[in-house]
């Protein structure tokens, strides 16, 4: 059965923006969403961690796809999750109804299959019967999403994805240049694509093979990560320099995201809020410069890479 094939490169994990009251503001979703597509990204990945799931209803996770994928207007693929629930029939409608919205890959969360203490053929089984629930030629994908827990995905059932060829999409959590290595050449041959999250492992992991970069930091510099991906071949000191460059940048991830990244998008001209339902720590003045000092980095890659 042919699955999409996705365009390689950097995919944004969208924040959701919130009006002062806490409810979600589709006019500045709207205007996040052309920025993400101005600054080069390829596809953009809606109902994410980054997105706060967890807190949003299915009337809100649907209402905040549909403005994204009528904002991006066809220019890129929009794939989405919304993979929240836990009881397999409440899981089953909820991604139905995601699926209805015809998401460019319907993205499922490999924590809500299996808990911690359950084996692979627990979740092969569920992972089955999702399946069989869902339109056959909609394309999938995995994402290993760190809350509530973190359940990285096997060898076994990477090969399963890669033998259905219903799979298109992999966010890759693991942090880990050697399982990349190892899942790249499991996937090899496939229609999976592998999208590495973190910065740190980011070049080997391109150099190896995987498709782009799909994570928080594209919250923040997309464009310097869509150069990577490109011209990491092309170009491998100035390569070797950004992700250095990159790597140190990512550590703002710590500090206080999402409602940082909002943040650096204020910074950027964006007229989004910093509200955020997630419990994070509250943005101080401290903070604030790290995010201006974090934009004069930002434009020192940009001159970096333009001289390249």
């Amino acid at each position: 059965m042919p699955v999409m094939t996705f365009p390689d490169r950097v995919w944004p994990t969208m924040l959701t923006t919130f009006a002062r009251d806490g409810e979600v503001d589709h006019a500045a979703l709207e205007e996040l969403t052309t920025w993400y597509i101005d600054q080069g990204s390829s596809g953009l990945f809606a109902l994410c961690q980054s997105s706060e799931i967890f807190t949003l209803s299915l009337r809100e996770k649907l209402a905040i796809l549909a403005t994204v994928q009528r904002a991006a207007s066809g220019r890129v693929p929009v794939i989405a999750s919304g993979h929240t629930s836990w009881a397999p029939s409440a899981q089953v409608d909820e991604l139905q109804a995601i699926a209805d919205l015809d998401p460019a890959a319907l993205i499922l969360i490999s924590n809500r299959l299996a808990a911690p203490d359950e084996p692979d053929a627990v979740f092969l089984d569920r992972l089955s019967a999702i399946m069989d629930s869902l339109p056959p030629d909609l394309p999938l994908g995995f994402y290993e999403c760190p809350f509530p827990y973190k359940r990285l995905l096997s060898s076994e059932i990477l090969r399963f994805m890669a033998d259905s060829q219903r799979f298109s999409f992999v966010k890759d959590t693991c942090c880990d240049i050697a399982t990349i290595r190892g899942r790249l050449a499991t996937l090899k041959g496939s229609s999976v694509k592998l999208f590495n999250a973190n910065t740190t492992t980011l070049l080997e992991s391109l150099d190896a093979g995987a498709a782009g970069y799909s994570g928080v930091m594209a919250n923040f510099l997309p464009d310097v990560y869509d150069w990577l991906c490109i011209n990491h071949a092309a170009h491998p000191e100035i390569a070797r320099e950004v992700q250095s460059l990159l790597t140190m940048c990512s550590f703002t991830e710590l500090k206080g995201y999402p409602a940082n990244a909002k943040c650096a998008l204020q910074l950027a001209g964006l007229s989004l809020t910093t509200v955020t339902r997630s419990v994070v720590p509250e943005l101080t003045a401290t903070h604030i410069k790290e995010l201006e000092h974090l934009a004069v980095a930002a434009s020192h890659l940009r001159g970096l890479i333009a001289a390249a």
